[in-house]
């Protein structure tokens, strides 16, 4: 068999390979797309997306330069701990209320686009709620609200 068919069929398994393994490597991407969930706030609903795993919650909104309106991401935690966060890779500013285990906003801190300042809950929560920045604000929502809808597997 001529040299250059040998070549060529090496070649072409190869960019097959390639494909398929592209190709299985974008459905587990899908996969790792977090699950959307319906939040309220007295009469404001959110579409928020759901960062449960520790991957997800260390992702986070890094990256993203865009929220659709009255989107967030509602970050799940095992069990109510004192949560920092900050935003070293993410552009957006933003907000962030922390939401302890009954479902009442704990504090509410606003956060600057790429800061590493750290912003903390004041008392041990089980759900932080990151919006764009003043959506808290612009809607009159305060410390002591209940936020509705949040999931129930690990609520009391």
């Amino acid at each position: 068999m001529p040299r250059t068919t040998i070549t060529t069929r090496l070649f072409n398994r190869q960019l097959v390979a390639t494909i398929v393994s592209l190709l299985l490597s974008m459905g587990s991407a899908k996969a790792e797309k977090p699950a959307v969930t319906t939040l309220g706030i007295r009469f404001f609903q959110i579409t928020a997306e759901l960062a449960e795993t520790p991957a997800q919650r260390t992702r986070g909104l890094m990256g993203r330069t865009f929220l659709p309106p009255n989107h967030g991401m509602l970050f799940v935690f095992e069990r109510p701990e004192r949560q920092c966060f900050w935003m070293k890779n993410t552009p957006l500013p933003l907000s962030i209320a922390f939401v302890d285990d009954e479902g009442r906003i704990v504090n509410i801190e606003k956060m600057q686009p790429f800061s590493e300042q750290t912003h903390c809950s004041i008392s041990p929560v089980r759900f932080a709620l990151e919006m764009e920045q003043e959506w808290f604000f612009q809607r009159g929502v305060q410390p002591g609200e209940q936020v509705r809808g949040l999931p129930q597997a690990v609520l009391r």
